[in-house]
């Protein structure tokens, strides 16, 4: 089910491109969703290994020259969690992370997957830039999340393990464009419904635009949009002239 404030937010939106994680969604919802706003091409993964879970789709006002799905390996690819779009001049990959889980039981898991997602982002690199854009899953350093002493090395999504791989990522060549804009600046993108977190601001940024060091210069902002509300992550957004 699609929410009237959804609809009326991508409209007050009006991005060039929408890249969504966790849409829970089948190719047949992203296209009724089309349908309520016109003037966009979307493309959706779902998960094969079950219905209403996981997902992405991105929808684009430019028709990508090529669309691909996944990473190309089995174990990695049941959960309809990557999308690469292909335009004339860079490539733009949405990607939902897996969560290592409560218990920390799909940590092992999740450093299998950072490594293949690393792996299929270099590839690209080595053709044209690549834009990252997603859930990443991972919250970088101790200004990325409320309570970094409760949760280190205790908390999925918090891990010295989590954080190498998110780090291995940027040492690729790759810059987290919010934090290069506003280095200082403490603010959030996923707040836990369940501890009427989001009302006290006990959040995590876990939400992430990435771009190779050759394109910063033509990133003219880096946004988090907090004032969005209908969900337990808030939009994020990248200006680039490209």
């Amino acid at each position: 089910m699609v929410k009237k404030d959804f609809l009326k937010d991508l409209k007050t939106m009006n991005a060039d491109v929408l890249c969504f994680q966790e849409t829970k969604a089948s190719a047949e919802d992203v296209k009724d969703v089309l349908q309520l706003i016109p003037g966009y091409y979307g493309f959706s993964n779902s998960s094969k290994a079950r219905k209403g879970y996981s997902g992405t789709a991105i929808f684009s006002k430019e028709e990508p020259l090529n669309v691909t799905y996944d990473l190309g390996f089995e174990d990695h690819d049941m959960e309809g969690r990557v999308i690469t779009a292909e335009f004339l001049t860079y490539f733009l990959v949405t990607v939902y992370t897996p969560n290592s889980g409560d218990g920390l039981k799909r940590l092992d898991y999740r450093e299998t997957w950072d490594e293949a997602f690393r792996e299929h982002i270099v590839s690209l690199k080595r053709r044209k830039p690549v834009i990252v854009c997603g859930d990443l899953n991972v919250a970088h350093k101790e200004i990325d999340i409320a309570r970094p002493k409760e949760n280190y090395n205790k908390s999925a999504g918090y891990t010295q393990r989590e954080i190498d791989g998110f780090q291995k990522l940027l040492d690729e060549g790759f810059i987290d464009t919010f934090r290069h804009f506003k280095p200082t600046e403490v603010k959030y993108t996923y707040w836990n419904n369940l501890f009427n977190s989001r009302a006290r601001n006990v959040g995590w940024r876990i939400d992430y635009f990435l771009v190779p060091e050759n394109m910063v210069s033509k990133v003219k902002k880096a946004d988090i949009y907090t004032e969005y509300m209908g969900s337990d992550h808030c939009p994020i957004a990248l200006t680039v002239d490209i």
